[in-house]
């Protein structure tokens, strides 16, 4: 069976192809399924190439004005004679008198500037970007610990090699020198495998390397005849000891500071480009078409909307096809994160991973950040620290919006097997919005 080709399709914000600064993407037909009507790429509001030039310099100086939230706290701050002015003057200084006097640009640019700032208004929700940074000195260590070595039981090698000679046949036996470093004490074999990563240090934590070194030593005089074997288990297998001590310190690493700072570097951000794998040829699904086999509803894409900030996107379950549902019948507007449009981060086990959540809708009275997951992962470890982390987010997020005349923001979390086209968001926030976490 020939592979099926592929393509990659690019998503750009509904915005872009307002302004006609992105080409539209391709929608579905009502033949295709589910709308009584064709659906048609939105008509670009600039007509001419001198006013989509002008258009690209203000939305670029637009974006500029992100990282100034004592100027523009919020997308709807752009709006204001203060800082409307602030962008005509440098979209005029970008562009220059030179350009501005070419044949065919005589326009108003900030009649222009207005209207651009208008559809980023209109298409955008406020997404602060958010750092938490401690406030004084962060003190970090390891607690002490009983190791688990019940599954590292290696035997020793043998310093011998059998080599045979090809044309002969004949055998002879070559004895391998030791090689490396012969420590004194055997514990010194582990603390110099652990002190070579880079989070230990072994002045700060030479009390625990040896306490844990010692439980490794005892484990290997538990199922091995001499301390000659001892040894040679520990210098042949040295890094891989080393790695398994240090995975399980740090599940016992903490970390605390005398409190933590908020600080927003950014009063808006702008919506990311996203770009799928589509299959070369396929035609773009109306949201409202149910596909018939639910397990490979990751491989289509969907349009059609009318609230979406995107023209296409792409749905990981049917639960989030039906949740796109909901919110195009209850939200203003709504969608789907792409990678990096948060910066939210959570710590699952010793490691940093970056949240994207399902959902960002916005309604009448407050912005959700909305995560549906099967009901048996609902207590799972990962889902709950993306809970507290987004949580956590949508806290700083509320009160940096409660100063600037924003709407709150709420956290929910949904067992995909509640989810109901038929459902309201209503209904929905008031049984799923996750509590403040306490620390």
């Amino acid at each position: 069976m020939l592979a099926q080709k592929t393509t990659t399709v690019v998503s750009n914000s509904g915005v872009m192809e307002k302004l006609g600064l992105a080409e539209p993407a391709v929608t579905p037909s009502a033949a295709e399924g589910g709308s009584s009507k064709p659906v048609v790429p939105p008509k670009p509001i600039f007509a001419t190439e001198a006013e989509r030039a002008v258009a690209k310099t203000a939305y670029d100086v637009i974006r500029s004005f992100e990282g100034k939230p004592s100027v523009a706290p919020t997308v709807a701050s752009l709006g204001t004679k203060a800082v409307q002015d602030q962008l005509v003057a440098e979209v005029k200084r970008r562009l220059g008198p030179q350009q501005l006097e070419l044949p065919g640009l005589e326009l108003d640019v900030a009649e222009v500037v207005a209207k651009t700032t208008e559809q980023v208004v209109l298409g955008t929700i406020d997404i602060p970007r958010i750092v938490v940074v401690p406030k004084d000195e962060v003190r970090s260590g390891f607690k002490p610990f009983k190791l688990d070595l019940r599954a590292f039981t290696p035997q020793p090698g043998s310093d011998d090699i059998i080599a045979q000679r090809l044309r002969t046949g004949e055998q002879e036996t070559i004895t391998l020198g030791r090689g490396g470093i012969e420590e004194q004490r055997l514990e010194d074999y582990v603390v110099g495998g652990l002190v070579d990563f880079d989070d230990i240090s072994y002045d700060d934590h030479a009390e625990l390397l040896y306490d844990l070194a010692t439980q490794s030593v005892a484990h290997l005089k538990g199922y091995l005849p001499d301390e000659q074997a001892v040894r040679r288990v520990l210098r042949e297998n040295q890094g891989r000891l080393a790695a398994l001590v240090h995975a399980q310190m740090m599940d016992h690493y903490w970390e605390e500071s005398a409190g933590y700072e908020v600080e927003v570097s950014k009063g808006f951000t702008e919506l990311r480009t996203s770009a799928y794998t589509a299959n070369a040829g396929e035609a773009v699904r109306h949201y409202s078409q149910p596909t018939v086999d639910k397990g490979k509803i990751a491989q289509h894409l969907f349009g059609g909307f009318a609230r979406c900030l995107y023209p296409l996107t792409k749905f990981q379950s049917d639960t989030e096809r039906k949740m796109a549902i909901i919110l195009e019948r209850n939200a203003s507007r709504w969608f789907r994160p792409a990678k990096g449009q948060f910066q939210i981060f959570y710590k699952l086990g010793h490691e940093q991973q970056e949240y994207q959540p399902d959902f960002v809708a916005e309604t009448v009275d407050a912005i959700l950040m909305i995560e549906t997951k099967k009901a048996a992962e609902m207590e799972s470890a990962e889902v709950l620290a993306k809970r507290d982390a987004g949580v956590r987010w949508c806290e700083h997020a509320s009160a940096y919006a409660q100063q600037h005349g924003g709407k709150p923001w709420k956290y929910l979390l949904i067992p995909h097997d509640v989810v109901a086209e038929n459902m309201t968001l209503d209904g929905l926030v008031k049984v799923y919005t996750q509590k403040p976490v306490t620390v």
